[in-house]
């Protein structure tokens, strides 16, 4: 449980930065953000006090987005996740009374060319395409991964954090984790992505009878798969069929979010309402209105295997 001894036994102001974002961390687990949002504010951070004070200012900002976006050439993306560290970091200690938060105003200014590259749009492969890098995996647990992800359209930690026991293979659907940006957990498949799961689960059954791990989908190693290796299995095999150019633009790669782009416009082109492909993708009732529209599961279930495009793969 998140304790305020420390705060209370001196001024939060005397704290050494260590300890601020020790608290800072735990706060985040008070309000519920995902392991994987802290442990990303834990490096960034720690790569910005190693750097610079606590006491920040225009010009230490400016000097730190020099240094990450020009001179270490991070990618737009990671430049914003520093920033959106720093400025959730800031906001607690604004919060605890140690200074203003002047992050947020600075990222309005400056860093607003990356809101912008993001409406850039992704590439969206064919039918055809998405076949041909399913067929070209030599292993079969990149082959179950690929139908998955392009049959269910989910994201890329949502598909690492899945368990053995959260696939009902019988009843072709996965209940997915807990996750801030889902609000629907159910995930249905088709017999195509069911013929190579089943497959796979064979597979490592017989070939890796020594490990234990109760995660779904694994590395080549045997541990549960990681970020890193669905994105490079995804981009690697992507380049070699010649729809991925790592220097290019957003619209020139693939990458595992890809899959789901490809997903909800494969189905709105099949003709699924939108209300359905909204609940498929599990996206956050924004709206009163979508609180009510209930979508039973069954109809729901219907509607996917209607519309799910068939992609004729080789077993």
């Amino acid at each position: 449980m998140y304790q305020h001894n420390i705060l209370l036994d001196c001024g939060v102001q005397d704290l050494p930065e260590t300890s601020l974002l020790s608290n800072f961390l735990l706060d985040c687990q008070v309000r519920n953000f995902s392991p994987r949002t802290i442990q990303s504010y834990k490096s960034c951070l720690r790569y910005f006090l190693s750097r610079h004070s606590i006491e920040i200012s225009p010009e230490v900002l400016k000097s730190f987005l020099v240094h990450i976006r020009d001179e270490k050439n991070f990618a737009p993306s990671t430049v914003e996740n520093y920033f959106a560290a720093l400025s959730s970091f800031f906001d607690y200690l604004e919060y605890e009374g140690v200074q203003k938060n002047i992050v947020p105003q600075f990222r309005k200014r400056y860093l607003r060319y990356y809101k912008e590259q993001r409406h850039e749009e992704r590439q969206l492969i064919s039918l055809e395409q998405m076949r041909a890098l399913i067929d070209s995996t030599e292993w079969i647990g990149f082959k179950a991964m690929f139908i998955f992800f392009a049959k269910t359209g989910i994201r890329r930690q949502e598909l690492i954090d899945l368990d053995l026991q959260d696939l009902y293979l019988s009843k072709n659907y996965a209940i997915l984790k807990p996750h801030a940006k889902r609000s629907n957990r159910i995930v249905f498949f088709d017999n195509e992505c069911s013929q190579v799961l089943q497959e796979w689960i064979t597979w490592r059954q017989n070939k890796r009878p020594k490990v234990h791990s109760k995660a779904l989908f694994l590395g080549v190693k045997g541990d549960r798969i990681n970020r890193d290796t669905v994105y490079d299995a995804t981009t690697q095999h992507a380049e070699r069929l010649g729809f991925h150019n790592p220097q290019g633009k957003l619209n020139e790669k693939f990458t595992p979010h890809c899959f789901r782009h490809f997903f909800t416009t494969w189905m709105r082109r099949s003709g699924c309402p939108r209300s359905i492909i909204q609940e498929l993708r599990g996206d956050s009732r924004k709206e009163a209105i979508d609180i009510y529209d209930h979508i039973t599961q069954a109809e729901l279930k219907e509607s996917y295997l209607k519309y799910v495009p068939q992609l004729f793969i080789h077993y």
